[in-house]
């Protein structure tokens, strides 16, 4: 019992953050990509080289995006790292993990680009989180 009072001292002392962010995805030009959230407020996102890879896929630009993080400041947040699954989009009101598939050589990703065996584009697959990926 006592272990889960520990816990959050814990999540403090590691630096963890349970900080979310949600809204609308926003690709700008020569800016970083930004949630518009519901109130109004434009928060710029910024992460590792992985997770900013996805923020700037045009293909999920103007989808309903969570990220988990920390603010940095009152208008810009990090979010956490791509190993974190910090990153999940709406597809039709349900959430959905955002990963890149290659067709040619059944290889899954979490950031697009270009698949590391075949060179070619990787397609957006976008996943129910409780499935089994494959």
């Amino acid at each position: 019992m006592r272990l889960f009072g520990l816990v959050p001292v814990l999540v403090l002392a590691l630096g963890c953050s349970a900080e979310t962010v949600k809204g609308k995805l926003t690709q700008r030009p020569s800016k970083p990509p930004a949630i518009a959230t519901p109130d109004g407020k434009l928060i710029e996102l910024d992460g590792d080289e992985e997770t900013r890879g996805v923020l700037r896929d045009k293909r999920l630009a103007g989808f309903e995006l969570e990220a988990k993080g920390h603010f940095t400041t009152p208008l810009r947040f990090q979010v956490d790292p791509i190993h974190t699954r910090a990153v999940t989009v709406f597809q039709n009101g349900k959430p959905r993990l955002v990963t890149y598939w290659c067709e040619v050589c059944s290889i899954r990703t979490y950031t697009p680009g270009l698949c590391w065996c075949c060179q070619k584009d990787t397609a957006l697959d976008l996943r129910d989180p409780d499935a089994p990926l494959q």
